[in-house]
């Protein structure tokens, strides 16, 4: 029994350590403006679910905009606009923002947060499946930047499509692949993990990519893909 309690003690204070770890990271490399507090807390008004990424995250996302020169992002998976911002906020001057939302309700919330972020007048939300809207970005692309972070089952064709509309160089991310270590179980044991797991199955085999994953949110128990495309053919 006392061997049981030291070692919950000991999950105890790693948990706390890497809590505190997390906030002064954030107070210091990923603070949120009024903005950014704004768009969750809309988010929550709305009956929206709290799944947005966190502010490390997005922060990371605005990094790698900024290091890609991006003037062409493209974003699959709206939700509220909190992304959405982080990753305008890092365009170029003149760029854009196409960010693909399936709900008509979620993409009026982030219309809302981006115009109450002043970055409107470079995005646009187009509304509908995203697998309906990617084949009509064609004469749009190549785009510098795109993050996936949609419904996970449908994250091995949305890889397919980012390829195909990137150009060497362009840099490709994707949230929630690790799905607290579901990604990694024979078979996944459900659709988002086999979703998850089939992506990073195509991101270790495809030759056009250089990628790596790494835990980043919810405790370290889930996290990002970050592929840079070396050839589109």
């Amino acid at each position: 029994m006392a061997d049981e309690q030291a070692e919950l003690e000991r999950l105890r204070v790693e948990a706390a350590t890497r809590a505190t770890i997390e906030r002064e990271l954030i107070a210091r490399f990923a603070v949120e403006d009024d903005a950014l507090r704004a768009s969750v807390a809309r988010a929550e008004r709305e009956g929206l679910p709290a799944i947005q990424i966190s502010p490390l995250q997005g922060k990371l996302l605005q990094v790698l905009a900024l290091a890609a020169n991006a003037r062409k992002i493209l974003e699959i998976g709206a939700l509220a606009g909190y992304s959405g911002t982080w990753l305008a906020r890092g365009l170029a001057p003149g760029g854009k923002l196409i960010t693909l939302e399936v709900s008509a309700k979620h993409a009026a919330v982030v219309r809302d947060t981006f115009a109450a972020a002043g970055v409107a007048d470079r995005c646009e939300v187009r509304v509908g499946p995203a697998l309906e809207s990617l084949p009509t970005l064609a004469s749009e692309a190549p785009f510098d930047l795109i993050f996936i972070d949609a419904d996970k089952g449908a994250y091995p064709a949305y890889l397919d499509w980012a390829i195909t509309l990137s150009r060497p160089g362009t840099i490709i991310v994707a949230d929630n692949v690790i799905r607290f270590g579901k990604a990694f179980l024979t078979p996944p044991p459900d659709e988002n993990a086999a979703g998850a797991a089939a992506y990073n199955a195509k991101l270790v085999a495809e030759p056009r990519l250089v990628s790596v994953a790494f835990p980043m949110d919810d405790d370290g128990m889930d996290g990002f893909a970050i592929s840079v495309v070396r050839s589109t053919t």
